[in-house]
């Protein structure tokens, strides 16, 4: 029997029908042939077989014939600027990269964080990411208005998109990393972000824009920025984010400067709740996963980017078995240059299986739940996104999985989550259409992918220059 649900302002349905559902759901609920009735912005029914009678307003039937049909895939972690800074410090651990990298990325401006917006989300959205976010925390003075750019680029691009605003105010001269330019004061940091806050953050169920407060990282910004960031944000009601855990030398860093290791370091100034998640916690103990467990707090895995930069292995396993929430993230596209969840989809699945569990770490369905559910966990929306349930909003994939990478694999979430990146031949964020047949409806991507070499080969003669 279909599961149902009524809501006020139906609006015109679009019905999908006769392809296999993945629903996500808490029971892991699968049909080899069913359908899901969309009624405006939301999702009315999902079930077995066609679609029920005599529907009113139907405005589409789509036959999903060959295909598998999903929740949007979320991300979790990325770093949309990076995007015009891809190839770049190939060989680097993280230090060495960042120390490579800052003096580039520390010349942006408002047109090239706009144009690698559009690049990133574009990649993004044609392979099936429904929500995205960006973990913006580079804002060099006098360079424009950059969280409006990227938040007017994921508008434009037409998915749901949280802005974590990011910071940092421990430059060069007070033993960061960054040049001091491109760091704020602690007060403009907090300034600009509560700004953000107030001007841009949607609290509503059907929100297409949030914000969250997310400092940069424990080796970028100073003690008071994290614990008032941390006042802030539950003052304001809008989550935290910010990296942690990522490699032994930020855990050796923490030590040295704090005199605990980065779990303990955050839990002193208040950053574990269950409005919290961190990316990548790659180094953590069987007591920090204890403390995230207990706590509420969210990981953000980003396991191409921690192989890239030869970072480490998450326990994600583990994570999962103590209750933490995990969702997936690309990370920046310096760090993985393909810059879509597919690959993250894959590669958690791969790389958990090198760690102590083997084989038995991760499958191809809790792959697909870290990508979908797990995410929207992280980013405080599973009550609205993640799977396909009557009244949750309809952000939904239909993958096709009947051509030639995928058509002799018998299973079709395994075919899209270990087979080739599968094609996207309708993709509905909000019940609009996102992608059709593999191809952007809302942006022109060849006129995307020209911004982003003009912005990057512009940026790379600036940095040569300075």
């Amino acid at each position: 029997m279909a599961a149902s649900a009524t809501h006020d302002g139906a609006g015109t349905r679009t019905v999908i029908e006769n392809c296999a559902i993945a629903t996500v759901d808490a029971n892991d609920t699968e049909y080899a042939s069913g359908h899901v009735v969309v009624a405006g912005n939301r999702i009315e029914s999902v079930g077995a077989g066609k679609a029920p009678e005599g529907l009113q307003n139907v405005g589409r039937r789509v036959d999903g014939t060959g295909h598998l049909l999903t929740p949007g895939l979320i991300n979790t972690h990325h770093h949309f600027y990076q995007w015009i800074s891809r190839g770049l410090a190939t060989d680097h651990n993280l230090f060495d990269w960042l120390v490579a990298l800052y003096p580039t990325w520390a010349r942006i401006d408002e047109p090239m964080v706009r144009a690698a917006a559009q690049g990133s989300l574009a990649m993004m959205a044609r392979g099936g990411v429904t929500t995205a976010m960006d973990h913006h925390y580079v804002y060099p003075r006098g360079s424009g208005d950059l969280s409006g750019a990227v938040i007017g680029a994921a508008r434009e691009t037409g998915v749901r998109f949280t802005l974590a605003r990011g910071s940092m105010d421990r430059g060069e001269k007070d033993g960061g990393l960054p040049p001091d330019f491109a760091v704020e004061s602690l007060e403009d940091a907090l300034a600009a972000t509560e700004e953000t806050v107030k001007q841009h953050h949607d609290a509503s169920f059907d929100a297409m824009t949030q914000v969250a407060i997310a400092p940069c990282s424990p080796f970028s910004v100073s003690t008071d920025l994290m614990r008032q960031g941390a006042e802030l944000a539950r003052r304001l009601g809008v989550r935290l984010h910010t990296h942690g855990s990522e490699t032994v030398e930020e855990e050796k860093f923490c030590h040295e400067l704090f005199g605990m290791g980065p779990t303990d370091y955050f839990e002193s100034t208040g950053w574990l709740g269950d409005d919290v998640w961190m990316a990548h916690c790659v180094h953590m103990n069987d007591s920090d996963i204890a403390a995230f467990a207990r706590t509420g707090t969210g990981v953000a895995h980003c396991p191409s980017s921690n192989a890239r930069l030869a970072a480490g292995i998450a326990r994600v396993p583990d994570l999962l078995a103590a209750g933490v929430p995990v969702g997936l993230g690309v990370d920046g596209t310096a760090s993985n240059e393909s810059g879509e969840l597919h690959t993250e989809l894959r590669n958690a699945l791969l790389i958990n299986r090198l760690g102590a569990h083997k084989e038995a770490a991760l499958n191809a369905r809790q792959a697909l739940r870290l990508g979908t559910y797990g995410g929207a966990q992280v980013l405080g929306r599973a009550s609205q996104i993640g799977s396909l349930e009557p009244g949750k909003l309809a952000d939904l994939v239909l993958w096709k999985v009947d051509g030639i990478g995928h058509a002799s694999i018998a299973d079709p979430v395994t075919a899209l989550v270990l087979g080739a990146a599968a094609p996207v031949t309708l993709s509905l964020v909000n019940g609009e259409p996102v992608v059709e047949n593999g191809r952007l409806l809302h942006v022109d991507e060849d006129a995307v992918a020209r911004a982003t070499r003009d912005e990057a080969q512009r940026l790379a003669r600036i940095a040569a220059g300075s």
